[in-house]
């Protein structure tokens, strides 16, 4: 198993002010970060390089907005959520990142009052097969996102972004597996990662709060038993969210501090992790 941080925990970028945090978070035993992909035009060369100098692999998290939504009935935006998606890619091929994982399925807190139409599902369909065939060309996997039923309406249960990845039918196109959203949407844990075992490339540990992982309510044992019968070992990143980021505490909802301090989270989240993995992993 590899080891990642996410670290919107901190910021929306990479920027030399959060590489000491980053060092930190090696120093911790972290096998990787997972880097917010939001604004496009940072050297993310440089920063790759930086990583590479710490010993810290990387992958990536991105999300679409209602004016670059790739399921819009206006395929002027679908093409500018291509475009988006694929600069994403660039960022990830340049920052030395191995997945982009995230909801770029279709616009993030957008609702249409229903449930996706057979022409919203097909345009996501097309849409992401065109980003998937250049992340084969810049060697990046995709990892689709479902989010719950409050966060977005295309993809909530995990099944439907199986579906969805196996309708792309790429092999750079895959799906991952996310703890809070599962805690919301699936009603059998370890049913559901059996189901979508031969699309999951890539695993969200994050607890019901969002806040350190293991000391709320999600079903960690069903969870982590599920993620051993399955055999995944692969990256798992802890994905938790503060007061830092305002614009992000906003769309995520979070209006009061859960947590110490943001290294505490990272290193008690870690130790879980670690932990969780020797016990089912046995």
């Amino acid at each position: 198993m590899k080891y990642g941080m996410n670290l919107l925990l901190w910021s929306g970028e990479v920027d030399e002010g959060l590489l000491p945090t980053i060092e930190k978070l090696k120093g911790l035993g972290y096998d990787g970060v997972e880097l917010p992909l939001f604004n496009l035009d940072l050297d993310y060369a440089g920063l790759g390089k930086r990583l590479d100098d710490m010993g810290l692999e990387r992958t990536a998290v991105t999300v679409r907005n209602v004016e670059d939504n790739p399921i819009s009935s206006d395929a002027k935006v679908r093409a500018r959520g291509i475009e988006l998606n694929k600069r994403a890619l660039d960022c990830c091929a340049a920052a030395g990142a191995q997945t982009l994982c995230g909801p770029y399925h279709s616009a993030i807190g957008h609702f249409s009052g229903a449930g996706p139409t057979q022409d919203e599902w097909a345009w996501g369909v097309e849409s992401m097969r065109a980003v998937a065939e250049h992340a084969g060309k810049v060697g990046v996997k995709l990892g689709i996102e479902a989010l719950n039923r409050f966060e977005c309406y295309l993809l909530n249960a995990h099944a439907d972004s199986a579906r969805f990845a196996r309708e792309v039918n790429h092999p750079a196109c895959g799906m991952m597996y996310d703890t809070f959203h599962s805690n919301i949407e699936e009603k059998d844990i370890v049913g559901t990662l059996k189901e979508i075992k031969d699309v999951l490339c890539h695993v969200h540990i994050s607890e019901n709060d969002r806040s350190t992982p293991g000391a709320g309510n999600v079903n960690w044992e069903k969870n982590f038993s599920g993620i051993s019968q399955i055999g995944y070992d692969g990256w798992m990143v802890i994905e938790a969210f503060g007061l830092a980021l305002p614009e992000l505490a906003a769309a995520t909802r979070i209006w009061r501090r859960m947590f110490d301090t943001e290294l505490k989270l990272a290193e008690e989240g870690l130790a879980f992790m670690k932990s969780q993995v020797a016990k089912y992993h046995a």
